[in-house]
């Protein structure tokens, strides 16, 4: 089995070296991680630039460090590595819960490994681990995780959360909570005016959820998908509300031409789209 491993906090974190260590248990370990941290980078990916790559050595094994976003680093390691199995993007250092999933960097890797047709898993653990010796007491629990997530090639996506004393391994659903949310303005040294952005929780965990279960001590397995339709409410309001739903059925073919579909990759392309030597636009 071929493992990609990534991470959002930098290749020289302790974190991503535990989780090599272990998962080199199961396979061939490639490690490409972003040169410096990139906590909560989202599924940002780099456009404006070209991207770069250096070796280096984490834990004996092969490793490179890329100058761009985490998403960026799964999409180098599977271009340059091929017949990726698996991407395995942590350990964070620090829990990825609930409405963390949606700017988090950990779980934007496991995302780009599932938007290039891999399976991805984004791994947490608690904050303040300094070194490869503070995982320690988890290593044997990672190795439960790997063994289940490794044999269950259906799920494409999975988020994993390790409380600090584990109690056991549960299957949940992501917290969803109301946040308020604050900017709080303030003064560097200099006296420019500077402002952080806070958040304080206004809902508990329900039962069930990858919070709640961190609470309780479990480790948290939530499957993600990336479809992020609302079926439910698309269903009621065609039939609320029908719009042009018959005539675009009856107008438009099922699928569009390519001239079409190039058209709209243009329009929405941040930059020129690149060309090949013959003048082509290349396909992305």
């Amino acid at each position: 089995m071929r493992i990609l491993v990534s991470n959002d906090d930098g290749i020289y974190s302790p974190g991503i070296a535990v989780l090599a260590s272990v998962a080199s248990e199961f396979g061939e370990v490639c490690v490409v991680a972003p040169d410096v941290e990139r906590s909560s980078a989202g599924h940002s990916i780099t456009a404006s630039r070209p991207l770069s790559y250096r070796p280096t050595r984490i834990e004996g094994l092969t490793a490179f460090r890329v100058n761009g976003t985490p998403a960026d680093c799964v999409s180098m390691g599977a271009y340059h590595w091929d017949k990726v199995d698996i991407v395995l993007s942590g350990l964070n250092l620090g829990f990825n819960l609930g409405n963390s999933i949606w700017h988090s960097g950990t779980v934007a890797a496991a995302k780009q490994a599932a938007l290039l047709g891999l399976r991805g898993v984004a791994l947490s653990a608690p904050a303040g681990a300094e070194s490869v010796a503070d995982f320690e007491p988890l290593k044997p629990w990672l190795r439960q995780v790997l063994q289940t997530l490794l044999t269950e090639k259906e799920l494409q996506l999975v988020n994993v959360n390790f409380p600090r004393h584990p109690r056991g391994v549960i299957w949940t659903r992501a917290s969803v909570r109301r946040y308020d949310g604050k900017i709080v303005p303030t003064q560097d040294p200099l006296g420019k005016k500077v402002f952080w952005f806070t958040v304080t929780p206004i809902e508990g965990a329900d039962e069930g959820t990858d919070r709640w279960a961190i609470e309780q001590s479990w480790i948290s397995m939530t499957p993600l998908r990336l479809d992020l339709t609302d079926g439910h409410s698309l269903e009621e309001v065609r039939a609320r509300r029908p719009l042009d739903e018959v005539l675009a059925a009856a107008v438009s073919p099922g699928k569009s031409s390519p001239q079409a579909a190039q058209s709209v990759r243009e329009d929405e392309a941040p930059a020129a789209i690149p060309k090949a030597p013959g003048g082509e636009p290349i396909d992305p």
